[in-house]
């Protein structure tokens, strides 16, 4: 089924020349953090004269369909194929299709088998939908024989950053954690532009360990992505250049920065992005604009987190010892035990805050560019989503690290150690949400420290201001034409079409 009508341009006029447009097929992991900048890289290249279709399921779809239909509507060549997703045969219910949606480990593995059961429809449309060009995320390994069999190339999504990457690489070749004499010892990671050394609890469990099913589907991952055409990265040069060029040595295959990418989408298109508040002025809007400018503090775990309640009490003191207002999103977590004793605890908080004017609780969602934008944001807490990151930059914001799980840990260091615009809160161990339980919980003193730090007016924080300003004033470049990012784009789409028109050309010798 397809669910947004696709314009049908097979040539596009560049003076008196005419060029093939491209179709290209982009195929998203359903989760937030992979989702999110895949659909904004198709709505790029479709507004740089490529036709995009992306194949998701229904409850995906959803998610940015009115974004779709504004693009199309504005005459684009850009449309959703929606496939059907096999709820009832894995055990879920109808429109649980995302991980965000798994509110435990069992539930994550079914949305994961579900989404493994789609591979045989998503091949066949990759051959009936006659694409140019396979862009998929990094967690669909298969889709790199696919392109061999179509004769088309492969693009590796990678939604994270150069350096997690990198590091991640360097950490399964030469595994310089294993040996040491606890997991909480500090090992160097070889072969890295800078010296990044890390404890074997900051990894993932399943780098930590050897022989399990995880590692050998990573395995296939990063199999796929040597073998892929190249790799498209939702990042700009000046923000990890070093690890960019060292990324292109150890894999051998060609990339181009093109982000950050919903800054980008965000810039041309200024109407839509407003599109989803109301037309009269939200609380949190109204309260934003009582505060001084750069004097709050956001505090967001991204889409998937839900923290126990221990965690969320400790937070709460913590924000309300440093003395500094803050604006907090808070996403419930189900099948609490204690989830009435933390609901009375979190209601008593925000009456309590309400009453100081101090602090605003947001609940479950919250319009996180709209927030960030304000000019009274002064910094945010991040889980090191990369997303998160990149959003926080194009607003020149400093962080707070808080790292949960993945490569979040790699985030980090980046921006603690190398690019130096956060602070980190001290979390100790590499931990998926759904695991979290007392003995992870970070203490309200430690949060309290790192908030006075960060919002403070000490030198420390000044400095940090300054380099994370300095860098957001870098990304806004990259985007612009003629930007580094720009370029990279225009160049890719150009050498795609070149593959094209070589491939056609060809095809018609061989029928001769």
């Amino acid at each position: 089924m397809i669910s947004t009508k696709s314009k049908h341009k097979h040539t596009q006029r560049f003076g008196m020349k005419m060029e093939p447009q491209l179709n290209i097929i982009f195929l998203p992991y359903p989760t937030p953090g992979h989702m999110i900048p895949m659909v904004d890289s198709a709505r790029l290249f479709a507004r740089h004269g490529a036709s995009s279709t992306i194949i998701t399921t229904q409850a995906n779809a959803s998610t940015f369909q009115k974004a779709i239909d504004s693009d199309f509507e504005a005459g684009y060549s850009i449309r959703i194929h929606v496939i059907p997703f096999p709820a009832s045969q894995v055990g879920l219910p109808e429109g649980v299709e995302n991980m965000k949606d798994g509110n435990s480990l069992e539930i994550m593995g079914k949305i994961g088998r579900g989404i493994h059961m789609l591979r045989d429809q998503i091949e066949l449309l990759f051959h009936d939908l006659n694409a140019d060009c396979l862009v998929t995320d990094m967690l669909y390994p298969w889709t790199v024989d696919s392109a061999e069999k179509l004769g088309i190339p492969r693009l590796y999504f990678y939604s994270s950053s150069y350096f997690s990457n990198c590091a991640s690489y360097s950490v399964r070749t030469h595994r310089p954690h294993d040996g040491l004499e606890s997991d909480t010892s500090k090992f160097l990671i070889p072969d890295l532009p800078h010296k990044t050394e890390m404890t074997a609890l900051q990894l993932a469990e399943w780098i930590r360990t050897k022989n399990n099913s995880t590692a050998q589907f990573f395995d296939a991952v990063f199999e796929s992505e040597k073998r892929s055409y190249g790799a498209v990265y939702n990042s700009f040069h000046d923000l990890e250049n070093e690890y960019e060029e060292h990324y292109k040595n150890i894999m051998g295959i060609k990339v181009w920065s093109i982000g950050p990418v919903a800054a980008w989408i965000n810039s041309t298109n200024k109407g839509q992005k407003h599109d989803h508040v109301e037309e009269l002025e939200p609380k949190w809007l109204k309260w934003l604009n009582s505060k001084k400018i750069g004097s709050v503090l956001y505090v967001s775990f991204g889409s998937l987190t839900r923290l126990p309640n221990a965690q969320v009490a400790e937070i709460a003191h913590g924000l309300e010892n440093s003395g500094h207002d803050f604006i907090w999103v808070i996403r419930k977590r189900e099948n609490n035990d204690d989830d009435n004793d933390g609901d009375s605890f979190l209601h008593d908080f925000e009456v309590r805050m309400r009453e100081s004017n101090q602090g605003y609780i947001i609940w479950n969602w919250a319009p996180q560019l709209l927030i960030l934008e304000h000019s009274s944001i002064g910094g945010i807490v991040t889980h090191c989503g990369w997303n998160s990151i990149l959003e926080s930059l194009s607003f020149g914001l400093p962080m707070i690290t808080w790292p949960m799980f993945a490569e979040q840990f790699y985030n980090e260091k980046l921006l603690v150690d190398m690019l130096k615009i956060s602070v980190a809160i001290g979390v100790k161990e590499n931990k998926l949400w759904v695991s979290l339980g007392e003995e992870d919980v970070v203490k309200r003193d430690m949060i309290t420290n790192a908030v006075k730090v960060l919002m403070g007016s000490g030198e420390e924080s000044m400095e940090m201001r300054k380099r994370a300003k300095k860098l957001g004033d870098v990304g806004k470049r990259a985007i612009e034409e003629g930007g580094t990012s720009y370029n990279n784009l225009i160049r890719l789409i150009q050498e795609l079409k070149s593959l094209k028109v070589s491939r056609e050309l060809s095809k018609r010798k061989l029928e001769n």
